[in-house]
């Protein structure tokens, strides 16, 4: 594998080769970069299979260099201190990332999950959700649906719900498809907090410009734009309320 670092700060640039050196051997270390135009120029030039790149380079960020280059024909670990939006945006669209300081644990993990073959369509498809949902920084706007044989780009605003069955979350789109996806719904409930996803049950996340009434009957549930029946946990009743009200006058 051809390795090409990208970060600003020398003495990352130096942890990050005295780590691949030692745990990977096998590995090429072809150039190393400090800054976006640097960085392009290397990248270019030496067609690398993996690059580790900086998010806050000198000259702007990581995602303006991977915009220079269409499509991206090599893989990505994102190097990056401890901004949030940025760690959650890169978590839901299944890329990797290291922390700074460097931990080699942490490193490790994410050069051998580079090395495993990825489909340069999926590679796509995560770097254009990632890109719409740094851009929004606080509230996601597409995330990566992992099915078990493909990945599906889905814009939050298409889902209608999201309905727990054991560790894995059933998805309803809008249109009629329906995604299963083996992770469990808690997993979800924290990615998409603050994307007009509202827990309203044990088992149930609802998109609230789907919701079209609340009947109060058999303990309250909700009534979807779809038709579909939700319903809605007892201890949470009044907390979905108080949203579904505070939604109307947004």
């Amino acid at each position: 594998m051809n390795v090409i670092i990208v970060d600003d700060e020398a003495t990352v640039r130096n942890t990050i080769r005295s780590l691949l050196n030692e745990h990977f051997p096998g590995i090429n270390i072809l150039a190393a970069a400090g800054n976006i135009e640097e960085g392009y120029e290397v990248i270019r030039q030496n067609k690398p299979d993996l690059v580790f790149l900086d998010i806050e380079l000198p000259d702007g960020t990581g995602f303006d260099l991977l915009k220079k280059f269409s499509p991206v024909t090599f893989k990505v670990i994102f190097v990056t201190g401890h901004q949030e939006y940025a760690l959650d945006a890169i978590k839901v669209s299944a890329l990797d990332y290291v922390l700074k300081p460097i931990d080699t644990d942490e490193l490790c993990r994410a050069v051998k999950k580079a090395m495993e073959i990825i489909n340069q369509a999926d590679q796509q498809l995560k770097l254009q959700a990632l890109s719409e949902n740094l851009q929004s920084r606080k509230v996601l706007k597409r995330i990566i649906l992992h099915t078990s044989d493909h990945l599906q780009l889905v814009s939050v605003s298409e889902i209608i719900r999201a309905e727990a069955d054991s560790n894995y979350t059933s998805f309803s789109i809008s249109g009629g498809k329906r995604i299963l996806v083996a992770r469990t719904i808690k997993e979800f409930e924290s990615l998409l907090s603050g994307s007009g996803m509202i827990r309203v049950h044990q088992s149930h996340l609802v998109n609230l410009d789907f919701i079209d009434r609340f009947v109060k009957k058999d303990g309250g549930y909700l009534i979807l734009k779809d038709g579909s029946k939700v319903p809605v946990s007892p201890n949470l009743k009044k907390q979905v309320l108080q949203t579904i009200t505070e939604h109307l006058y947004e």
